[in-house]
C-alpha cells in the first residue's frame, strides 16, 4: 500500500509553528510520570521537529520531584509552572521561585487561573498566562488582564479548548468569541487541552478542534472578521481547504498570528506534528 501524497505543494511558513506546542505530557489524558516526560522532552528538543516544541509544562505540585530529576548535570530544561484554576496562586508562585533557584531548570512562564487579586502578587517578571472563565465573566477577565499587558509586562489570557469532567467541550462559537474578545482587547493568548489533531473532527467519539482551524481563524479574526465568519473556519473538516489557507499565509501573516496566538499545551506533542508533516506543511527529517 502506498502512502497518500501530501496535500500541500510546499511547507507553510516555519514561523507559524515555531515553539507552538508546549509539552504537557504529565497532564491528562497523557498522565506521564514526570521522569518519563522529562526524558521524552529532552529527546523532543533534539529531534527534527525541535523548533516546534516549547517548554515542558510542570504542575506546581511536581516541582520538588523536578528539582531532584534535573540534578543530573544534563542540559537545562525550559519549564513553565502550571497551576489549574483551583490551585492557590501562592503555591504556584512558590513553586516558580523554587525552580528559579534550580541550576538544571530555566523558568520561562507561569500559568494559573485568573482571579481579581492577581496583580497583588509579585511574579518576578515571569511571563504569566491567566486561565479565564467561560460565560459572562470571560469578557471582564480578558479586559482586566489586558489592562496590564504591555511591552514590559508579559501577561496573556489562557483558554481551555478540550473537555474535562467539569468542563464541557467549548464549541466553535464559544472559541471564536474568545478569539474575537482577546484580539479586540489587543491581548495575546494561549490555549490548552484538546488540540491533538491538525483538523477539526470527531476522534474516538470525542469532538476536538483542529490546530489548523485555529491558526486560520485567528488570521481571519486579525483581519477584522466577526464571530459569525470565524465559526465556519473552526468547523471546517476538509484538510484540503485548511491547507490552502495556511500555505497562502506569508511570513508577515505568520508573525502577526503568532504574536497573538502564542502557544498551546498538548500532552502528545508528536501527534499534531506528525499530522502536519504528513500534510506537507512541515519539512520532515532529512
Amino acid at each position: 500500500m502506498t502512502s497518500r501524497p501530501p496535500l500541500a505543494d510546499r511547507p507553510a511558513e516555519p514561523a507559524l509553528f515555531a515553539r507552538l506546542i508546549d509539552d504537557a505530557a504529565v497532564f491528562p489524558p497523557g498522565n506521564a510520570p514526570l521522569w518519563e516526560a522529562l526524558t521524552a522532552h529532552r529527546e523532543h528538543r533534539q529531534a527534527w521537529y525541535a523548533a516546534c516544541v516549547g517548554p515542558l509544562l510542570v504542575p506546581a505540585s511536581g516541582v520538588a520531584e523536578l528539582v531532584h530529576l534535573t540534578d543530573d548535570g544534563g542540559e537545562p530544561v525550559q519549564v513553565s509552572v502550571v497551576g489549574r484554576p483551583e490551585v492557590g496562586a501562592e503555591e504556584v508562585r512558590g513553586a516558580a521561585a523554587t525552580l528559579r533557584e534550580t541550576p538544571g531548570v530555566i523558568v520561562v512562564g507561569v500559568e494559573l487561573g485568573w482571579f481579581e487579586g492577581w496583580r497583588d502578587l509579585s511574579w518576578d517578571r515571569d511571563p504569566l498566562s491567566l486561565e479565564v472563565p467561560r460565560g459572562d465573566a470571560q469578557a471582564d477577565a480578558i479586559a482586566d488582564i489586558a489592562g496590564d499587558a504591555n511591552d514590559t509586562v508579559a501577561v496573556q489570557a489562557k483558554f481551555r479548548t478540550g473537555a474535562t469532567p467539569t468542563w464541557p467541550w467549548p464549541d466553535e462559537r464559544e472559541l471564536a468569541t474568545f478569539f474575537r474578545t482577546s484580539i479586540d482587547h489587543d491581548l495575546g493568548f494561549k490555549l490548552t487541552g484538546g488540540l491533538h489533531h491538525a483538523v477539526r473532527g470527531s476522534y474516538d467519539g470525542e469532538e476536538q478542534h483542529g490546530i489548523l482551524n485555529v491558526l486560520v481563524a485567528v488570521r481571519w479574526a486579525l483581519n477584522g472578521e466577526d464571530v459569525d465568519e470565524l465559526v465556519p473556519l473552526l468547523a471546517e473538516r476538509d484538510p484540503e481547504v485548511l491547507v490552502a489557507h495556511v500555505t497562502r499565509m506569508s511570513a508577515a501573516d505568520a508573525s502577526i498570528v503568532r504574536a497573538f496566538f502564542t502557544a498551546y499545551g498538548c500532552c502528545g506533542v508528536t501527534d499534531p506534528i506528525n499530522e502536519l508533516a504528513a500534510l506537507g506543511l512541515l519539512e520532515g527529517p532529512a
